[in-house]
């Protein structure tokens, strides 16, 4: 009997030691990014991984065709909702820093990701930011372009009214060493306009030997304008981010590298931040650069096989 008493005791003092919180807490994700966009399918799938395993509901919401002023409205909409926390993109700071302040103000624990810097999300009253500094991310490629011999260059830019993809062309410029002009391309995001834009300006400017673009949307049509052009490979080409076909590309010689700013930690790390401060008041007092990092041939085969879920 008092065997059956201890270990009902200890058993009784284990349940008392784990921590207690509140089960079902909500956080809502507002990104900036269109519904076409398929770059923004990690941060979804690291949403749903957090999620399950913190136990926790994630709500994804985003502008269907990436206009800020609609986002704005969603972040308000987000806030009304009273979730236990928001993490939000800072697309444009103008646009969006009220809707932002007015939920911290609201007393809603916010975490900025993805673009904006750690400057504004200071700014904004957020607990942190997790994302890849954009222009210093644009410079280190640049950097790297003219070690390896770019002196003029195109900058296919596919979402030229977000600040941040200009951040990533003007690093890009003066990493290179160059004046950013005309050489950035308003592609817009259709693929055959993408294309068409690109062979134009190669055609008009044939001593363009770099091109930059800033994501799958610009880098896939890319690729098909070099490959229809011949120029496939004669041209130093550098991207952000990855999909199958930047990978493929990498492999064949026709992409130099990818810059890879780990988009699976901007939507995992947030939704782990947030559970642990709801639960515990833990956060940590630092921001996370989650990139840049590069990809290329060397270490491609490392990462082709998560490319759309985790990388």
């Amino acid at each position: 009997m008092k065997k059956l008493l201890t270990a009902v005791s200890a058993a009784a003092l284990l349940v008392a030691a784990q921590p207690a919180f509140a089960d079902g807490e909500r956080f809502v994700f507002v990104s900036h990014a269109p519904d076409s966009d398929s770059w923004w399918n990690v941060i979804k799938n690291s949403l749903e991984v957090a999620g399950k395993q913190m136990g926790v509901t994630v709500e994804y919401r985003n502008p269907p065709t990436g206009d800020l002023a609609d986002m704005a409205r969603i972040v308000e909409q987000a806030a009304a909702s009273n979730p236990n926390g928001i993490i939000v993109t800072i697309a444009d700071y103008n646009v969006l820093s009220g809707p932002i302040s007015a939920a911290v103000g609201q007393g809603i624990p916010v975490i900025t990701v993805n673009s904006g810097t750690i400057g504004q999300s200071k700014k904004l009253g957020a607990l942190l930011h997790v994302g890849q500094p954009e222009y210093d991310a644009g410079k280190a490629a640049g950097e790297r372009a003219k070690a390896e011999g770019v002196t003029k260059f195109a900058c296919v830019n596919h979402y030229i009214t977000n600040p941040a993809s200009v951040e990533r062309c003007q690093g890009y410029a003066d990493g290179v060493g160059v004046p950013l002009g005309n050489q950035m391309i308003d592609s817009g995001m259709d693929p055959a306009e993408v294309k068409n834009k690109v062979a134009a300006y190669l055609t008009a400017n044939p001593d363009t030997n770099g091109i930059i673009t800033l994501g799958p949307n610009a880098a896939d049509p890319t690729i098909s304008a070099l490959n229809d052009m011949g120029k496939a490979g004669q041209i130093h080409f550098a991207t952000f981010d990855l999909d199958g076909e930047i990978s493929k590309a990498i492999k064949d010689g026709t992409i130099d590298f990818a810059i890879d700013q780990q988009p699976f930690l901007q939507g995992y790390l947030p939704v782990v931040f947030l559970t642990n401060y709801a639960r515990y008041g833990v956060i940590p007092p630092n921001s996370v650069n989650s990139g840049p990092g590069f990809i290329t041939k060397a270490n491609i085969e490392q990462v082709e096989a998560q490319a759309g879920t985790y990388r």
